[in-house]
C-alpha cells in the first residue's frame, strides 16, 4: 500500500482529483464524486484536508458507502512524517537555539514590575507630601 503525505494529499483538493483521507487511509474519491448521493460539493469541501473521518461518521454512511470506500482506497498517511512536523512545531525555544543562546523570556505577565513600580510611585508621593507640605 502506497504512503502519502500530507503535502501530498492538500494538492488533490479538486474536482478533477479529490483525496480524502478517513481514519489515517487515503482514498481517491474523484470517480465516485459524480454518483455520490449528497453531491460533490460535500466531497470536495473535504478533499484534501488533514482527516474527514468527523465528516464522514457525523454524516452515518450506510454499510454500502463503507463497501464502496474499499475501491477507493490508494493508501495510507504517513504518520512518521506528520508527527515528525508536529514535534518541530512543539520544541521550545531553547532547544532550537541551542544552549549558547540567550534565554526566551517568559510572556504573559509583568512579574516583578507589577509590584515594584507601583510601590515607588507610592514612595515619591508619600516623600514629596511629608517633605514639601509640613
Amino acid at each position: 500500500m502506497t504512503i502519502h503525505t500530507l503535502a501530498e494529499i492538500a494538492a488533490h483538493n479538486t474536482r478533477e482529483s479529490a483525496w480524502l483521507v478517513l481514519s489515517g487511509k487515503v482514498y481517491d474519491a474523484t470517480k465516485f464524486l459524480d454518483e455520490h448521493p449528497g453531491g460533490d460539493e460535500v466531497i470536495i469541501a473535504e478533499a484534501g484536508k488533514r482527516d474527514a473521518t468527523e465528516a464522514f461518521e457525523d454524516i452515518g454512511h450506510s454499510d454500502e458507502a463503507r463497501t464502496i470506500l474499499a475501491d477507493l482506497l490508494i493508501g495510507t498517511v504517513d504518520t512518521a512524517a506528520d508527527q515528525a512536523a508536529k514535534e518541530i512545531k512543539q520544541k521550545p525555544l531553547s532547544s532550537v537555539t541551542g544552549p549558547g543562546a540567550a534565554k526566551a523570556q517568559p510572556s504573559g505577565g509583568l512579574g516583578l514590575n507589577a509590584v515594584l513600580i507601583p510601590v515607588a510611585l507610592l514612595g515619591a508621593y508619600v516623600a514629596y507630601r511629608s517633605y514639601f507640605l509640613n
